[in-house]
């Protein structure tokens, strides 16, 4: 029998039944193990409210890269993105979320689809080429979503930073992921600065950075 307070020791038996149970009733691993049904499932709940909560958390990173690659990041970037976050998960966890979410990248396999969304919307010259050096304020603007876990859900955080001050002088937040939650961000850092000329650049594949002024 399990002694009361072996928690981590019936834990164990009741993953043994749970890894177990296709092949034998749950009741009958119960009895023998000398742990109790109830127990069993009561730590089953325990277990799948802690994943749920993990995919909760997850999928707000997700969102946020996703929403970052203007809609255009599949399972495998996204997967490539966490890693470079140091967040390490399966792509079939990614995946189910997405499919969940109703997210979905553009495939390069559909080259009819990304023309003609590059036509609609052609990139924007690269002026920063990957140089974030600034010799004064209100030079470069570098853009950027994160995402707010809170117990109501989670809040999107777009916020504009100056690459020379590294301060924030832009910000908006919204419990969605549209055009205007970046927009206002940009226009609070335009109003509060007033810049007579200024590159604004973010990560997007189709909109890197474009001159202001």
């Amino acid at each position: 029998m399990v002694r009361a307070g072996d928690r981590c020791r019936a834990e164990e038996l009741f993953a043994f039944v749970s890894a177990n149970r296709a092949v034998y009733p749950i009741a009958t691993q119960c009895r023998v193990l000398g742990v109790s049904p109830s127990g069993y499932y009561a730590w089953r709940t325990r277990g799948a409210s802690s994943r749920s909560k993990a995919d909760e958390i997850l999928l707000g990173r997700i969102r946020a890269i996703h929403a970052k690659s203007h809609g255009t990041y599949g399972v495998p970037r996204i997967h490539a993105e966490l890693r470079e976050q140091g967040v390490g998960t399966a792509r079939k966890r990614i995946a189910r979320l997405m499919r969940q979410a109703g997210l979905a990248g553009v495939s390069r396999r559909k080259g009819t689809t990304t023309k003609q969304r590059r036509a609609k919307m052609p990139p924007a010259p690269d002026l920063v080429k990957r140089d974030f050096a600034a010799e004064r304020p209100d030079e470069l603007y570098v853009a950027d979503i994160t995402y707010v876990p809170t117990w109501a859900g989670f809040l999107f955080l777009a916020v504009v930073l100056d690459a020379c001050t590294r301060r924030v002088v832009g910000w908006s937040m919204a419990n969605h992921l549209r055009t205007e939650l970046v927009l206002d961000a940009l226009n609070m850092a335009l109003h509060q600065r007033r810049p007579a000329s200024v590159i604004h650049h973010s990560d997007s594949e189709y909109m890197r950075a474009g001159s202001l002024g």
